[in-house]
């Protein structure tokens, strides 16, 4: 019984990595061809160089592609060769040779923590290097350029030193109606108000135009004038011209620090990169959840067959991803906390599972 065991967890594990390999080469070709298709233009028009465009970005994109849908590609390789083994009659065999249901998971399982690991690994410390290549590449060859269209800017750039902007242009790197408050004690010391601020790229500091700076104490205030005054601020202009997708190029320890500092400098971004990171772990234990609801599904013999299973298979992997962009929404707009809304999806289809599971064992 122990080789018979032996030689099954060999047999499943190679049919889960195969199929799950085959059916992710077989769609990222499709998808690298549809993505050439699409940008061909732009390559052609600002000139990109095929080894650019060969090394610097599709090396980069296949697994940044690969790794961003890897959980729908376990769940249709494990329906689709589990489907073929039901439809065989063999699984039934093995069920009735006295192996239990749980211990038929087991390979499967196996096979799910083999890839979680890998994926876990691939997203927090192998893509980020390569995703910084290909974001630097769109940037150049297919994006426009990046224009800031945040309003009524607040930032904490100091501890007790806050700045305002109404408006920022990322063209020439002017913020409009500028104002620099420091705090001590809860408060207020000095205001400097500006028309406008300007990056000096020759001194590397800001320019101050048309600026009065108001000094309190407790008894007095002086208001002073200065029409152009440089100043070195804790700030660049790289703060105001990065998009939201910067933090793909990080690493989880370096999306952590940036979370820290851009949660002290009150970002208006931050519940974005928290998902990002939270979104790291849950996706990769999603592989699990997949896992049991696939072979859950497709483990007994049905009339339709594989195509059935198939089927429902990509209507739930597609549930399952909606599912994902809807938590999003609800950290971003109903200021549900990042930790849950990314977990809810991997909740929800874990009860799933288990109601499954506890059908398909009987």
């Amino acid at each position: 019984m122990s080789n018979y065991m032996k030689k099954l967890d060999r047999f499943i594990i190679r049919k889960f990595l195969g199929t799950f390999a085959f059916a992710l080469i077989l769609i990222l070709l499709i998808v690298v061809i549809f993505d050439i298709s699409e940008k061909i233009d732009d390559f052609l028009t600002k000139e990109a160089p095929l080894k650019a465009i060969v090394f610097d970005y599709y090396l980069n994109f296949i697994p940044y592609f690969a790794n961003l849908f890897s959980a729908m590609f376990i769940f249709i390789a494990v329906i689709f060769f589990t489907s073929k083994m039901a439809g065989n009659s063999e699984i039934i065999a093995i069920l009735s040779s006295g192996v239990s249901y749980r211990r038929f998971l087991f390979p499967y399982f196996v096979s799910s923590l083999i890839l979680a690991v890998f994926s876990y690994l691939l997203i927090n410390w192998v893509i980020p290097p390569a995703n910084e290549h290909r974001l630097a590449f769109e940037e150049k060859y297919i994006r426009n350029r990046y224009q800031n269209s945040e309003e009524n800017i607040h930032r904490q750039i100091l501890p007790g030193q806050f700045i305002y902007m109404s408006s920022y242009n990322t063209n020439y790197d002017i913020g409009y109606k500028f104002a620099l408050e420091q705090i001590e004690n809860g408060k207020l010391k000095s205001k400097t108000i500006s028309e406008y601020v300007q990056w000096d790229t020759t001194k590397n500091k800001w320019e101050m135009s048309n600026c009065y700076i108001r000094t309190f104490t407790d008894s007095d205030e002086t208001v002073k004038y200065y029409s152009r005054l440089d100043t070195t601020l804790n700030m660049l202009p790289s703060d105001f011209a990065r998009r939201d997708n910067v933090v793909e190029a990080m690493n989880y320890q370096e999306l952590k620090e940036f979370i820290e500092s851009e949660t002290r400098k009150g970002s208006d971004n931050v519940v974005l990169w928290k998902i990002e990171k939270h979104k790291r772990f849950a996706y990769s234990f999603s592989t699990f959840i997949l896992t049991l609801i696939g072979v859950t599904l497709s483990s007994r013999k049905k009339r339709g067959g594989i195509g059935i299973n198939i089927g429902v298979g990509i209507l739930l992997a597609f549930t399952y991803i909606l599912f994902m962009e809807v938590s999003n929404v609800l950290a971003t707009n109903a200021h549900m906390p990042p930790l849950i809304a990314v977990w809810i999806p991997n909740v929800i289809f874990g009860v799933i599972g288990i109601i499954l599971y506890n059908q398909a064992k009987k």
